[in-house]
């Protein structure tokens, strides 16, 4: 089957071109999972945390027994601490099942749960998961921000962090490693404890490692990439600059860097101006598909505007970078600052914060130019 590129769900490298992570899954598994690290990998939409964990499982499946779900769909769980220990016991029993383990170990795993101490029987049973494993018993959770904000969760990061420590202190046996993969980061998001009642700060996960691998792609990562798709099709394209090209205008953000590589292909390859690969992949081909790109409607664009509703004080600052020439020191303490770098907006250079990128630069001057040009002609 002929590989393409992909910018939507799961980068699978027998399917895909892909840069190649398995430098960085190496790195990740040295410096975390072997140490027994808990941590969250927390990064803007579409920015390669699904894909990190799909390869990050395949590789961990050599030497432990992993443990991997999703909360994008689990609305349900977070409905009282009986259902998400029962939701998160039938999940984890079906990751079981999958890579084999004993029949004992299953049907131990599968014994109902107690249901005026749901957490705590849970509990149990990752001791005694982990205990009678052969294999060290990795977890890891995508999408885990979707349903974070009320107690529930919180008594489920309790429940980690309380058998982290006593497996410190050797007085428990628990996850080598837990991984928690989102958007935000669970150590700093705002939880509303009851209805009615202020949001505050207050997250047990103070356990957690700071995640500082860098995830977005290279010149040299985008080199191999396209190096692997000339080879294929045969296409004789100055690879360096077209790969320094694209990191230009993304920054390395691992969606763009897709985005663009894919509408090339599939787009700009075939037109009037371009009839042929050798034609399209050059600076006026991209230039062609970065127009395509500003212009189309998508998930990340999308995302972004919704952003822009959602956090007024956020857009003004954003405002005042690009029209009014403000700069700001960067410093992730600032609440806007890490909000902005959390949705993959704002970048540090040279300690001044500036936007993340040249196409977001130019969608976010575009979208306000346009509601000012709007403005005016309906106050017209």
């Amino acid at each position: 089957m002929q590989k393409h590129f992909c910018s939507t769900g799961t980068c699978i490298p027998g399917k895909h071109y892909m840069v190649d992570m398995s430098g960085r899954i190496e790195l990740l598994i040295k410096e975390y999972i072997e140490k027994g690290r808990y941590f969250t990998i927390n990064r803007a939409r579409q920015y390669g945390k699904t894909t990190m964990l799909y390869l990050l499982e395949k590789k961990l499946r050599e030497e432990y027994v992993v443990l991997s779900l999703s909360f994008e769909s689990a609305d349900e769980y977070f409905h009282s601490l009986y259902s998400l220990a029962e939701g998160l016991m039938m999940d984890i029993g079906d990751c079981l099942q999958e890579q084999e383990v004993s029949e004992t170990i299953l049907k131990e795993w599968n014994e109902p749960l107690s249901e005026r101490f749901p957490m705590r029987s849970l509990g149990i049973k990752i001791s005694n998961l982990c205990r009678n494993c052969e294999k060290k018993v990795v977890l890891m959770i995508d999408e885990v921000d979707k349903s974070s904000d009320n107690q529930i969760f919180l008594s489920f990061l309790g429940l980690l962090r309380e058998k982290y420590l006593r497996w410190q202190q050797g007085k428990d046996v628990t996850f080598q490693s837990v991984i928690l993969a989102g958007v935000y980061d669970v150590k700093t998001l705002k939880i509303k404890m009851h209805p009615g009642e202020e949001s505050k700060y207050n997250s047990p996960w103070n356990i957690a490692a700071d995640f500082t691998l860098d995830m977005s792609f290279s010149t040299d990562d985008i080199i191999s990439m396209l190096r692997e798709y000339s080879e294929d099709y045969v296409v004789d394209m100055n690879i360096p600059d077209i790969s320094q090209m694209i990191y230009d205008y993304t920054s390395g953000y691992p969606y763009l860097v897709s985005k663009i590589c894919q509408l090339v292909d599939e787009r700009i390859v075939g037109t009037d101006s371009f009839s042929n690969r050798k034609d399209a992949w050059t600076r006026e081909g991209l230039l062609a598909a970065i127009k395509l790109l500003s212009k189309e409607s998508n998930t990340l664009f999308d995302d972004m505007i919704k952003k822009m509703l959602d956090y007024p004080d956020l857009r003004k600052m954003i405002q005042s970078i690009l029209f009014d020439g403000y700069s700001y020191p960067f410093k992730r303490e600032a609440p806007l600052i890490n909000l902005g770098v959390t949705f993959g907006f704002f970048k540090d250079q040279d300690g001044i914060v500036v936007i993340s990128n040249r196409i977001f630069e130019t969608q976010l001057y575009d979208l306000f130019l346009s509601e000012i040009a709007i403005g005016s002609t309906v106050h017209y």
